[in-house]
């Protein structure tokens, strides 16, 4: 393991553990428009939350680049030398005109944004265990694995985050992921296959992308949805199994996949749930883990359309507003400012020295 992880800062209290950086967003001459992900849709959130009045440049955690040495704590070194080659990361991200681009801009362009969108995972769950709760912007990379990337997920941030939990904080065994992705989580599943520490709940559309009948053998609850699921059905099955979950194994923190590619219209995710049902979702997912004091890590995964980024920004001020997140919103699970503390100055953190 790295001697110095610079990923575990420590952050100031006056921050919230909510982790992004500029760094996240894809621009580049347009290419990115030729995949149907809004690739700016992190920074929209962001800009979102600060017109709200709820973020500001002083009180969000600056995120940083995962190093290669972070990232072989779970991928191959074959894995990231395979990176090197843009037809790799064309085929990856599904973005074909990659493939006709030096490898240098790819990495600039491409790889670093989803490389820091990893770091920030694995920044967020120190910060989940510390605060009780934390927020990756960007992240839920959960189509890949320590050695095979797809499904515009090239880093495998998820099992990052929960190995160097397990490998670098006391206290931390045993870990519950809440995949609600329209897309079943094969990355993290096949990272997990033989791992008793880690209790895996999915909720996805059986019928699409990626059908990964070998890493289903991992999910202890698995939940499979037809077609155009609408808004009852989809909440009750999930207020149900989320609850189920945490009462069937207690961990020591839950992470938590909120893709927002379930939106009613999306464009691969094939079903049907409303603006309001996503931000109920996640209302409920939080309150499970929140009542019982489990720390939550939320990351925000795959989500299509240009709309969904006014739809994560609209979650997380309805979370604030329940009173699951936000300054004084620390439980049992982690210390927490006096309600109403301003979370003011810069928070890019100071290196914690190693243990």
């Amino acid at each position: 393991l790295p001697l110095q992880p610079t990923l575990y800062t420590e952050v100031p209290a006056r921050c919230l553990p909510i982790v992004y950086s500029p760094e996240y967003n894809i621009t580049f001459l347009g290419l990115e428009k030729l995949h149907p992900f809004d690739a700016g849709k992190w920074g929209k959130v962001v800009h979102f939350l600060k017109e709200e009045q709820f973020l500001t440049d002083d009180n969000i955690v600056e995120a940083r680049e995962a190093s290669e040495e972070d990232l072989l704590v779970v991928h191959t070194r074959r894995y990231l030398n395979k990176l090197k080659w843009s037809l790799v990361v064309a085929t990856i991200t599904e973005i074909p005109p990659l493939l006709f681009l030096p490898n240098f801009l790819v990495q600039r362009k491409v790889l670093r944004p989803l490389r820091t969108q990893t770091g920030g995972t694995i920044m967020a769950g120190k910060l989940a265990i510390e605060r009780g709760w934390a927020i990756n912007v960007g992240g839920g990379f959960h189509h890949c694995s320590s050695d095979k990337g797809g499904g515009f997920c090239a880093y495998a941030d998820i099992t990052l985050s929960i190995k160097f939990l397990f490998e670098r904080v006391e206290g931390v065994s045993k870990a519950t992921i809440i995949d609600l992705d329209a897309h079943q989580g094969n990355g993290h599943e096949r990272d997990f296959l033989e791992d008793r520490r880690v209790y895996i709940m999915d909720v996805y559309n059986r019928y699409i992308y990626p059908g990964d009948g070998y890493a289903k053998r991992a999910i202890k609850r698995k939940v499979e949805l037809d077609w155009g699921t609408e808004d009852q059905e989809y909440l009750q099955k999930v207020e149900l199994h989320c609850e189920g979950a945490l009462n069937e194994v207690r961990p020591d923190i839950v992470v938590y996949n909120a893709g927002t590619d379930i939106l009613d219209g999306d464009p691969l995710g094939g079903l049907a749930i409303s603006p309001q049902g996503i931000i109920k979702r996640d209302e409920i997912v939080f309150r499970a883990a929140r009542r019982r004091g489990i720390p939550i890590l939320m990351v925000t995964s795959g989500g299509y359309q240009r709309k969904t980024a006014r739809i994560i920004a609209d979650s997380i001020l309805n979370l604030q507003r329940q009173g699951l997140v936000g300054c004084g919103a620390a439980d049992e699970a982690g210390p927490s400012l006096a309600p109403g503390t301003a979370c003011g100055p810069v928070c890019a953190g100071v290196p914690t020295p190693a243990r």
